[in-house]
């Protein structure tokens, strides 16, 4: 046999020897690698990618990698990274907020992808009669909180203010529809409302002098224009003796007084658990219905409610 063969042979008998070991249980592990788009950087959308991540490594161990990106709130920039994804042929892809869902959307109709921190989906994915399930390659969690609730709460905590000002940003299609949906509530209740839309942050401060100017009460949905630039409303509305009622706990923490809120955290927990069960083969996403937190708890700002001279129920948690 000349040499050439027998270094052939070798390698083919070594070659069935590994597979032989495979099929003996000693198979090398699944890997998945896991693309995440997220808008932008705020305390909300950061605990839902951690909690995101925190389940599928709970769930995965190290046989998932995530390729994680912040589009440091462009929309443009959401679908530059969601074509990396799909170029990269990602084996799931996690939206956090709605223009990445959005993006996501157009990005790929194989590739499954989640959406996280969503308040509509029927909304944010032009769905009309939404019934629950998206289908095709999209399901996801919701981050809405009960809105008629959230005006009952404003009403208990003012009950003898007059005018209400809704503020939010008008590229935002969930803060559009929350404000649509509490102003509604409390229009029912007798208040006077009033939307205050500005476009982006660099009309934000304007809007909402303009709303301090003519309102008892403000109105702030969870909105990811005012969760980064919460300091501005702060500095305009505190002076002004004007609270702000959040739609979520990290903008009450920079500048709200109250909010009935979920845990951002455990939303992401949620998602990465509805991941985990997509890449293991255990659910078809195409009929996992969007999912919606557990639990909602009303918390206090007690810094800002202490300079307004504002008394909160007992029954409120203060936000640390």
């Amino acid at each position: 046999m000349k040499k050439s063969s027998r270094i052939l042979a070798a390698a083919l008998a070594g070659t069935m020897a590994m597979s032989l070991a495979a099929c003996s249980g000693g198979a090398k592990s699944e890997t998945y690698v896991v693309g995440i788009c997220q808008l932008m950087q705020h305390d909300a959308l950061d605990a839902a990618t951690q909690g995101f991540k925190d389940a599928l490594v709970e769930e995965l161990g190290d046989a998932v990698t995530f390729d994680e990106q912040n589009a440091q709130g462009d929309s443009a920039t959401c679908a530059t990274i969601i074509n990396s994804f799909v170029s990269n042929d990602v084996d799931l892809i996690l939206a956090n907020a709605t223009p990445s869902l959005q993006a996501a959307q157009a990005g790929t109709d194989k590739i499954p992808i989640l959406g996280t921190s969503i308040t509509e989906y029927g909304v944010a994915l032009g769905i009309e009669d939404f019934d629950g399930t998206v289908g095709g390659n999209i399901s996801g969690t919701s981050d809405l909180a009960p809105l008629d609730e959230q005006a009952a709460m404003l009403h208990d905590l003012f009950p003898d203010a007059k005018n209400v000002g809704l503020l939010y940003c008008s590229a935002e299609a969930n803060s559009q529809y929350q404000v649509d949906v509490v102003k509604a509530a409390l229009e029912g209740m007798g208040y006077d409302c009033e939307l205050y839309a500005f476009s982006d942050s660099n009309d934000l401060a304007t809007v909402t002098t303009n709303a301090v100017n003519a309102c008892d009460v403000l109105y702030v949905p969870t909105d990811n224009t005012v969760a980064t630039n919460a300091g501005i409303v702060d500095n305009i509305c505190r002076p002004a003796k004007v609270p702000v009622v959040t739609g979520e706990e990290g903008i009450c923490a920079g500048c709200g007084v109250a909010t009935l809120s979920i845990s951002y955290y455990d939303l992401g927990v949620g998602t990465g658990r509805m991941a985990a069960r997509i890449l293991k083969g255990e659910a078809d996403i195409s009929e996992m219905p969007i999912e919606y937190a557990p639990q909602f708890t009303k918390k206090y700002n007690p810094t800002i409610c202490a300079d307004l001279g504002i008394t909160i129920p007992d029954d409120y948690v203060a936000i640390e």
